[in-house]
């Protein structure tokens, strides 16, 4: 078993105010974690305004919101409206196709949380879109640990959001001087995100931001707090498909990819316009002059 660090990279998103977005999948030291193939980890930054991310497509993929402080609301193509809290997760199932926005509501404190996103095998992947909230999550304690599973199985609870692929996230809070080993599966790879304080796991230190990245082989990670801290652990079986990811959407080659750009900049059926307090919608950029070519 190894756990090594992937230190974060900046990212720059213009369709979002006063966010620096910290992101370590992918990346080049690390494509994925399971089905896990991407993680923005943002703020803390003041709630108003905090976020304005206007109108714009997925495909071929679940985004999962998650927050550790902070509003936001969510709308989409399907016609939901939903704000989301702490504690509770918003879980958007784009399939073959579903476009949304999101703003930070306008109340004070401060905005700080995870956004994720988990690719669909090749069975669901053209799914008729859907959306979830779920704000009826297990929170199991374990050792001096709380634990609260907002996606998948795990420590024996399950959460209630659907999953189409063996995948798990959790948060977990560990005081200062602590430690807890969480059981997992034996062929999952797992990553743990630190998004308060600094922990060592399996060991391993790990910074404020950084992820480590623990391969398959060890059926626990332990984790010990350097102060408080509150993590993200993810984790599942590896995902083997390969994958075109550009821009927002998932797929399977570059046609694909071409074909959902031009469905997106024609304001095809597959994308829906809806109504929003942001109004407009991202251009989608122009692609590039190679042919994208799937990855494992």
């Amino acid at each position: 078993m190894t756990t090594r660090v992937v230190v974060p990279r900046e990212v720059v998103l213009t369709t979002r105010t006063n966010i620096a977005v910290r992101r370590t999948v992918p990346h080049r030291d690390l494509r994925r974690i399971g089905a896990w193939i991407f993680v923005d980890h943002f703020g803390p930054t003041t709630q108003t305004d905090g976020m304005v991310v206007a109108a714009h497509p997925h495909t071929g993929l679940q985004t999962v919101t998650w927050l550790f402080e902070g509003q936001v609301e969510h709308r989409d193509s399907i016609g939901s409206v939903q704000v989301i809290e702490p504690g509770q997760v918003n879980l958007m199932t784009a399939g073959k196709g579903i476009s949304h926005s999101e703003i930070s509501a306008h109340t004070e404190g401060n905005l700080h949380a995870v956004q994720l996103w988990l690719a669909l095998p090749e069975a669901d992947r053209d799914c008729t879109p859907f959306f979830e909230h779920r704000a009826d999550l297990p929170v199991v304690t374990i050792d001096s640990a709380t634990v609260t599973v907002f996606a998948g199985a795990l420590l024996g609870v399950m959460s209630p959001a659907t999953m189409f692929t063996d995948s798990f996230g959790a948060e977990v809070l560990l005081p200062a001087g602590e430690e807890v080993t969480i059981p997992v599966d034996p062929d999952h790879e797992n990553g743990v995100l630190v998004v308060e304080g600094e922990a060592t796991v399996n060991g391993t230190t790990t910074a404020l931001t950084e992820l480590a990245f623990v391969e398959p082989g060890s059926d626990s990670v332990t984790i010990t707090a350097i102060g408080d801290v509150r993590l993200v652990l993810l984790g599942g079986t590896p995902f083997t498909e390969r994958l075109v990811m550009w821009w927002n959407f998932v797929a399977r080659s570059h046609n694909e990819i071409r074909s959902m750009r031009t469905d997106w900049e024609s304001h095809g059926t597959r994308f829906p316009e809806f109504p929003d307090h942001i109004g407009g919608r991202i251009p989608a950029p122009e692609l590039p002059n190679v042919t994208l070519q799937p990855r494992g």
